[in-house]
Order: C-alpha cells, then structure tokens, then sequence
C-alpha cells in the first residue's frame, strides 16, 4: 500500500493526491470533482483501439485552448475510439505515468459538458495506473507524446461502468467524449532539471546535484538550527512561478535537522505527490511559493511552521522538530 505524505495537514478522507481532478485549493471540494479518476480497478480485458467515429471539434482548435464539440452523430463505436488531433514532440507517455494535462469531458449523445479543466484553470494531473484513472485514458493516451491533443470516445466498458456516475448526470449506457491536451508526463525518476546554484552557507544543508531521478544527498551542519523559515534554490527552474493557492506536483526527500535521519521521501516511496499549496504545512506552503517549474529547493522548516508540539504518530519525527526537505517542482497545476 502507497504511504500517505506526511506533509497533508487535512485528513486522510479529504486529501486528494495522485487521483485528484480538480486541484482547487478547498480540498474538500476536490473530491467532488467527476474528473476521470477511477473508483477503483477493472477487470475489463484490454479494448481494440479504433480510429472513429469521433465528433467533430468546432471551436477552440489549438493546442490548451478550451475545445468545443459538436454532438455525436448516430451510434458511438464499442471500441475505444482515440484520434491525435494535434502531435507533440515531447516525452512519450508510459503506463504508470503521471501525466499533466487539460481536458474537457461530455456524452456522446447529449454534448452534455460533465467538466473541464480550462475553466478552473488548474490542470490535472493523475497517474495511468488501473485503479487510479477510467481504462480509457489508460489506454488513449499511453504511447502519445507530451504536447499532444488527443480525443477520444470511451464506451462504458472502459469508462464508469453500469454504474455510471451519478453525480456527474453520468448514466452507466453513456459513452464520453474527451478532448485532453498533454502538458508534460512524468514518472518516479523524474528530477528537476534546473541551473546549479551554489550553496555557500556553511551554516545551512548542503543538498545533492543529482538529476538521474535518484534521492539527492542532504547533509546537515553540526550547528543550531535557523529560527526563521530557510528556502532556496539547489537547482533554478527556468518554468513559471508557483502561487500560494496552485498546486504542485513534486519529487521530495525530508530528514530531520538534529542527526539527520530520513523521515519521508518520495524517491523511498517510488510515488510522485500532488497537492495544494493550501493543503500541506505552513513551511512548504510559504517555501514554495514564487519558486519556478523545474527547480531543486532547500526548504528547512522551524517547528512554529511544521509540526511543533504535534507531529504525525508513527512519523519518526519528534516534538518541535526542525524539518529539513529537498523539493523538486516538476509542474504547477
């Protein structure tokens, strides 16, 4: 079983991580999203992937524009039907992978929009794993590059089922059409790829370099612990800056200040973390933000802005810990 992040401050029930569609800062509205995120995993075999038919796209055409289409016409296929509307050049996606994207999801036969990410302006990201996505995407988007705009008309079978969704006016006999712009893939040994800053401060951690996807090295000083909130870059981005109330997807490593023990890690956990700035504690919210896409960062966290007198139970990490953490910001959402 995947390890919940240690850095969520909402309960287990409202946190919406890797499955998440809607990365609106109330995290409890997240979960309402009818974004494709799957229920759990199918048994359905895997589909035959055919060419059409697929409703026309009337407006909006370019690359992350919001896409209008048109109505089905006559009876959708029973295959999985997915056409490239526009090729990317840039990585290929894998099974497994988390892809970041916009889309915009609607019934073939009503035109009927359930949701879309243009419109929150907040995109998705979410992982192509049984369980985690609708079959669907699984299979429409593996293979295709990131840059790409891919359409697809999924069949119930590798949609939501007999069960629909009710809550998004799903009906378990709807086939759903989606148009999904692929912003960039990544997977777990994704790494920042940003300009090496030097790291001057005898008194503070010295983080790794390392690009390969494998943890970086954090050594702490044998010095008291900063009072005040420390984030800087290990590695400079050249992507956008990230705001208080956006969501990051991101690689990450925290040790303790005082010996320097490991206490969580996304590399150990194999697993790329998503989240609301406004859904982890105060030190990474405050540490991140106006830091760009594509960095490495040193954030070392005094208790006031961590855990202080109440970390997690089973978490290693004693009362009024200082935290230390290196953050690689793969993409804002």
């Amino acid at each position: 079983m995947r390890r919940r992040s240690l850095l969520l401050t909402v309960p287990a029930g409202l946190a919406t991580l890797a499955a998440c569609g809607d990365d609106k800062s109330d995290s409890s509205k997240a979960s309402d999203s009818p974004s494709p995120s799957a229920s759990g995993p199918s048994a359905a075999p895997s589909p035959k992937i055919v060419d059409g038919p697929l409703p026309q796209v009337t407006a909006g055409t370019k690359f992350d524009e919001k896409p209008t289409v048109a109505k089905g016409g006559g009876e959708p296929s029973k295959d999985l039907a997915v056409k490239t509307l526009i090729a990317g050049s840039g990585r290929t996606v894998a099974e497994n992978d988390f892809v970041v994207a916009n889309y915009l999801g609607q019934v073939w036969n009503t035109a009927k929009v359930f949701d879309n990410s243009y419109d929150r302006k907040a995109r998705l990201a979410i992982q192509l794993t049984q369980g985690q996505i609708i079959d669907g995407w699984r299979y429409a988007l593996a293979g295709k590059k990131a840059g790409s705009r891919v359409q697809m008309a999924v069949p119930p079978t590798w949609g939501y089922g007999t069960q629909g969704n009710a809550q998004a006016g799903i009906k378990g006999t709807d086939t759903l059409v989606f148009v999904v712009d692929i912003q960039d893939a990544f997977n777990a040994t994704s790494s920042a790829k940003g300009k090496e800053v030097p790291q001057q401060n005898a008194d503070l951690p010295k983080v790794g370099t390392n690009t390969d996807g494998k943890a970086p090295s954090i050594e702490v000083p044998k010095t008291a612990a900063p009072k005040k909130l420390v984030a800087e870059y290990v590695l400079e981005g050249d992507g956008e800056e990230v705001a208080a109330e956006n969501s990051v997807l991101v690689q990450y490593k925290g040790v303790l200040w005082d010996g320097g023990k490991e206490f969580d890690s996304s590399y150990a956990n194999k697993q790329l973390v998503s989240f609301s700035l406004q859904q982890v504690v105060k030190g990474w919210a405050q540490g991140l933000t106006g830091k760009k896409v594509g960095s490495r960062v040193l954030i070392v966290i005094p208790p006031a802005l961590g855990y202080g007198d109440n970390p997690p139970q089973g978490s290693g990490i004693k009362k009024d810990s200082t935290l230390v953490f290196s953050v690689d910001i793969l993409a804002k959402l």
